[in-house]
């Protein structure tokens, strides 16, 4: 066997961990450290927004990522994630963006939307958060919001909205599915079936080139019936199935409570015997691992915190309903793994801001140059032409590669490895080096 197959093994055997990436997130410099950090940490998927751009930077992290990986035993190289886009059948929390007018904003409002947000995506012109670049709108910053929600409630004036939008309809999905993405995750909901079955008569023909199709769900009434009635519609698949639960969704950051959910709503999908792999989401965080283990949730194997992740034997692989028949009570009793988005992003929030402020520090003095060189050449006076020159150049030269600051790369891999962690040891064989 390749190393493609180590995600599949992941899921077999119980340590199966997941980076979202965030189905609304779309800032590009944001996502490429990201996947760069988690990849070199050892994730076994990175789910991205269903989006041409924040695809194409996912992929060259990921190419970049195993570029720098090597292992001590050439026979079992480093295996990459998967790469997994979200879709979505309807309206859903995952896919929205906050929007604002801040020229409404109370000259006297305290802001604290701006304390908030978990992204740093909402922005003062008069306040420009230190790791935005300068002459930025005031707003919302939209690349960088992923549609939580919670500057909506806590606006003084509620005048904070949400913009929801279905990131796939039906046209664009065979564009998406040609870009050589490994796995989708369709975002459902109870009541969806109609809009489902829609949107999977669209995916249906590509689905012999995907490796893993994951399903998306909150909990509610009838939740078991809805679950079944989709696994009916999809069977029989060519490639394994994973129910992601999404307990408290995009709340991780928030505190230890938010995992309960999703850990609740992952024992009762167990009993229930569904074919196919479980994967917790929404409020997963540090907490959340611990809380399985307690409750005997995870795999066997998993259970015991010294279990140590082999590289891949040449043993035969075993498809998810096969595993499901197998198994001596006839359901696959356990959780596969966890899916982490706000709190895994949140972890590595420290370094991204200094990457950004590394940027910020090297661009302002060419910025300043350019500025002065183009006033003097044109007449003006440097004061009136600086600022816009200076802002420009700054947006574009702001963001450096996590790879260009060795000591932030490796305590990102360290923070994005101390998650994966919970989850996986490393065999020694398994150890892997940067090749800077």
């Amino acid at each position: 066997m390749t190393d493609l197959y180590y995600p599949l093994r992941s899921l077999r055997e119980g340590h199966w961990f997941k980076l979202i990436c965030g189905a609304s997130f779309q800032h590009l410099p944001a996502i490429r450290s990201l996947v760069i950090a988690y990849t070199l940490a050892g994730a076994d998927c990175i789910d991205v927004a269903a989006d041409p751009a924040v695809i194409a930077i996912a992929k060259a992290a990921l190419k970049l990522a195993a570029s720098f990986t090597q292992t001590d035993d050439e026979r079992h190289p480093h295996a990459l994630p998967w790469l997994m886009v979200s879709l979505n059948d309807g309206e859903d929390p995952h896919f929205r963006k906050a929007e604002f007018d801040a020229t409404a904003c109370p000259p006297a409002c305290t802001r604290p939307c701006e304390l908030i947000c978990p992204a740093d995506a909402i922005v003062f012109a008069s306040a420009l958060s230190s790791t935005m670049a300068p002459g930025r709108g005031a707003g919302v910053v939209s690349d960088r919001c992923y549609g939580c929600g919670r500057c909506v409630p806590i606006c003084p004036v509620q005048q904070i909205e949400t913009r929801s939008y279905q990131s796939t309809p039906a046209a664009m999905v065979p564009a998406l599915l040609q870009d050589g993405i490994d796995a989708i995750e369709i975002h459902t909901q109870i009541g969806h079936m109609d809009e489902f079955c829609r949107l999977w008569a669209a995916i249906e023909p590509w689905v012999h080139t995907l490796k893993l199709i994951a399903i998306s769900c909150p909990d509610g009434e009838s939740l078991l019936d809805y679950l079944w009635a989709l696994y009916d519609h999809i069977a029989p698949l060519p490639c394994p199935l994973v129910w992601q639960l999404d307990g408290r969704p995009m709340s991780g950051d928030i505190g230890v409570g938010a995992t309960r959910a999703a850990v609740k709503l992952g024992q009762k999908v167990v009993q229930a015997g569904l074919p196919g792999y479980i994967q917790l989401a929404g409020g997963t965080n540090h907490h959340t691992v611990p809380k399985l283990r307690a409750l005997n949730l995870l795999h066997p194997q998993s259970l015991n915190a010294s279990t140590t992740v082999l590289p891949l034997s040449d043993q035969p692989l075993v498809a998810p309903r096969q595993f499901h028949e197998a198994a001596d009570d006839g359901v696959a009793s356990y959780v596969a793994g966890v899916a982490y988005g706000s709190y895994a992003r949140t972890l590595l929030m420290p370094i991204l801001n200094q990457l950004d402020a590394i940027g910020l520090a090297v661009a302002e003095p060419a910025a300043r140059a350019l500025a002065m060189a183009q006033a003097r050449s044109s007449g003006a006076t440097i004061h009136s032409s600086l600022q816009p020159s200076l802002s420009s150049t700054a947006e574009r030269s702001r963001s450096i590669g996590l790879e260009e600051a060795p000591d932030l790369l490796w305590e990102a891999v360290g923070l994005a490895r101390s998650l994966v962690s919970q989850l996986k040891t490393f065999d020694t064989r398994q150890r892997t080096r940067l090749d800077l």
